[in-house]
C-alpha cells in the first residue's frame, strides 16, 4: 500500500527558509506527477507545486514561482520543497500528493499526513 511521509516542517522566523521531504513507499509512481498542496484552517488545500516523474518538468503556483522549488532525489522515490524568503502568509499544513496528473488537488490518490510550516513575523 502505497505511503507518503513529509517531514521538515518546523518554526521559522520571517525571512527564513525550510526544506520539506516527502518519501514515497509502498509503490512507484512512474508517470504521474508527485507535489505539494498547502491549507490554513478555514481554508482549501491548494497547490504549491509539483514534479514530474522524470524530474525535469516542475509546475508551480504563480505566486510562489522565484521562491519555492521543488526537486526529486536520484532514488525518484523522494521529493523536496526548497522553501525561501517565508512570510507569514506561508504558515500552514503542507501536503504531499501523489499519482496526480495535473495540478489540480481533486487529481491526487494519494496524500500524506501533512507537516506543520509556521512562520513567525
Amino acid at each position: 500500500q502505497a505511503q507518503l511521509v513529509e517531514s521538515g516542517g518546523g518554526l521559522v522566523q520571517a525571512g527564513g527558509s525550510l526544506r520539506l521531504s516527502c518519501a514515497a513507499s509502498g509503490r512507484t509512481f512512474r508517470g504521474y506527477l508527485m507535489g505539494w498542496f498547502r491549507q490554513v484552517p478555514g481554508k482549501e488545500r491548494k497547490f504549491v507545486a509539483a514534479i514530474d516523474w522524470s524530474g525535469i518538468t516542475t509546475y508551480y503556483a504563480d505566486s510562489l514561482k522565484g521562491r519555492f522549488t521543488i526537486s526529486r532525489g536520484n532514488a525518484k522515490t523522494t521529493v523536496y520543497l526548497q522553501m525561501n524568503r517565508l512570510t507569514p502568509e506561508d504558515t500552514a499544513v503542507y501536503y504531499c500528493a501523489a499519482g496526480g496528473l495535473s495540478t489540480n488537488r481533486d487529481d491526487y490518490a494519494y496524500w500524506g499526513q501533512g507537516t506543520q510550516v509556521t512562520v513567525s513575523s
